[in-house]
């Protein structure tokens, strides 16, 4: 896979000054780190290989972050290493960032129609400002935006259960940040066969309905929005079900209930203090 994204990543067509870190989150047998080693000479731009000694999605984020201030970039591009991008993938998010003059911008991910049939849509927006960003998969980052802040930028607490992109930019959006969306900033991307039942999204619904309340319950929302969270959750854990019978005849259609009641499963047990590491298993390759 990372094979893949370096390969598109040389295929860019820009203009910019362009730099490449690669972060190996398995500092054992290391071969991220070897693969980009063994092209450096010969790839098109400045490459460079670390490790993530400490595991955690969290803690490659940090790695990389750490590395990326060491140069004179003015922003900072983000993309995981199962996902590969177009051409003017770096193109479109340099001039979104100019004309919207967002902190922070996200790119789409687009899967598929054949993903999307089985319950994995696409991560996409109309481009333009937004409240909230979605994840770090596809993420273009000022430079002054990172310098404002205190390591660690990603919270490591969330380092196997996912979840520290959110909490990344709730804290930004707290700070007065702006964000926006670039649909033409393209990133596609692969299901691995792990991830591609209904097994897998209903795993995933649950943990990120933990990761989210978590994020929520560590920037204290107060009284008023500790309700609004619970009353949504009771809803759901009441209605999904029976929604969940009625679809249940269309498999794609009966995944997006039983979503709503993991994820708000995932929710309650982490106003209880339980935490899901959805990261403590690795799927694909």
């Amino acid at each position: 896979m990372l094979n893949r994204l370096l390969d598109a990543i040389a295929a860019l067509d820009t203009q910019a000054d362009v730099r490449v870190l690669v972060a190996d989150n398995d500092a054992e047998t290391h071969a991220g780190l070897d693969l980009a080693r063994a092209r450096q000479a010969a790839y098109r731009w400045p490459l460079t290989a670390v490790i993530a000694p400490k595991r955690g999605i969290a803690q490659v984020r940090n790695t990389l972050i750490e590395q990326a201030l060491k140069t004179d970039a003015a922003f900072i591009a983000m993309i995981d290493d199962d996902e590969w991008c177009d051409r003017d993938w770096i193109t479109a998010f340099l001039a979104a960032a100019r004309t919207s003059g967002a902190d922070v911008l996200q790119g789409s991910i687009l899967f598929g129609n054949d993903v999307a049939l089985e319950g994995h849509g696409d991560i996409r927006h109309a481009s333009g400002p937004v409240g909230m960003l979605q994840g770090a998969g596809n993420l273009l980052i000022r430079r002054a935006v990172l310098d404002g802040m205190t390591a660690p930028w990603f919270d490591p607490a969330f380092a196997l259960s996912g979840g520290e992109d959110r909490e990344f930019f709730v804290r930004l959006a707290h700070a007065g940040k702006r964000f926006a969306w670039c649909d033409e900033a393209r990133a596609h991307g692969d299901i691995p066969d792990s991830r591609a039942g209904l097994g897998w999204l209903l795993r995933r619904a649950y943990s990120v309905g933990n990761s989210d309340m978590r994020v929520l319950l560590k920037h204290r929302p107060g009284l008023p929005r500790l309700m609004a969270e619970s009353a949504k959750i009771l809803a759901a854990l009441l209605l999904s079900p029976p929604a969940a019978v009625i679809l249940a005849g269309s498999p794609n259609r009966r995944a997006v209930p039983l979503q709503k009641l993991f994820r708000a499963a995932g929710k309650l047990t982490a106003m209880f203090g339980a935490r899901y590491n959805e990261y403590a298993v690795v799927h694909g390759e």
